[in-house]
């Protein structure tokens, strides 16, 4: 569905590159990116950058609304927040008041049943990684050529996995290996997800990608890392999801990737 725009001056220490395509058998899109950072010098300084994607579901246009939904809230939480020294808190309230909006639109809207998103998100401030993330988007780190998730995925067939009733391998094929346990606006009064209490210290050269499960469950992870070696990353946007529509193309498939050129300590 929509995508929110890059509006923002980008300052030369990052490279960044976004692409969303409906796939080969959906006609709506109900995935949602952003990527923002402050014009204002200072207000950079205070809150950094966000980066966001967001797979929505639910009804008829339900998928489309939740993740627009999610997207804007946080997003609001970024910009005008009263705590950016504390990005982790940041992010928690952030999904929380997120996590109540969506619930808030599904119960006034009977045609929006299952009204609910997946969500990563991530601050990037003084060289370290802030992150967030609920559901089966996903969030990587590319570091000297080898690639590292940073989220584990709340589903059934992960929750299996964890708990050693089946193996990873098994994981990819189980029929409930898309069945959510936790994804804003869904069940809880309270939004589930994974805040990491320690920020990740970034390295030049360093590759961030997050993608929705439209991406990750078409290749492995090895193979969505050779497709950025050797190229610009709006190229390497372009081939992920030009590969993801040759296998098939099931679902929504979106993207962002960015790339650290230099970190201000």
């Amino acid at each position: 569905m929509l995508i929110a725009p890059n509006e923002l001056r980008i300052r030369a220490d990052i490279e960044v590159a976004n692409q969303s395509d409906v796939g080969c058998e959906r006609t709506e899109n109900e995935d949602y990116f952003l990527f923002i950072e402050p014009r204002d010098d200072q207000e950079f300084v205070r809150r950094g950058r966000l980066i966001l994607i967001a797979d929505g579901m639910g009804g008829r246009n339900g998928g489309e609304v939740a993740s627009r939904l999610a997207a804007d809230v946080i997003r609001e939480a970024f910009v005008h927040g009263d705590n950016p020294e504390d990005p982790r808190s940041l992010l928690i309230s952030a999904f929380q008041a997120a996590h109540q909006a969506i619930l808030e639109v599904g119960h006034e809207n009977a045609e929006l049943e299952g009204l609910g998103t997946t969500c990563c998100a991530a601050i990037l401030k003084q060289g370290q990684l802030h992150y967030a993330h609920v559901g089966d988007s996903r969030i990587y780190l590319m570091r000297d050529g080898v690639v590292q998730r940073l989220t584990e995925d709340h589903n059934v067939a992960a929750r299996l996995v964890r708990e050693g009733a089946i193996s990873p391998e098994e994981a990819k094929a189980h029929p409930q290996r898309n069945v959510l346990t936790a994804a804003l606006g869904i069940d809880s009064d309270s939004a589930a997800g994974d805040f990491p209490a320690d920020p990740l210290l970034l390295a030049p050269g360093d590759i961030l990608l997050l993608c929705t499960d439209g991406l990750h469950s078409l290749m492995s992870d090895r193979e969505m890392a050779l497709a950025l070696q050797g190229q610009s990353l709006t190229e390497a946007c372009k081939e992920l999801v030009g590969r993801a529509k040759v296998l098939g193309g099931p679902d929504n498939i979106t993207l962002q990737l960015l790339k650290i050129k230099s970190v201000d300590k």
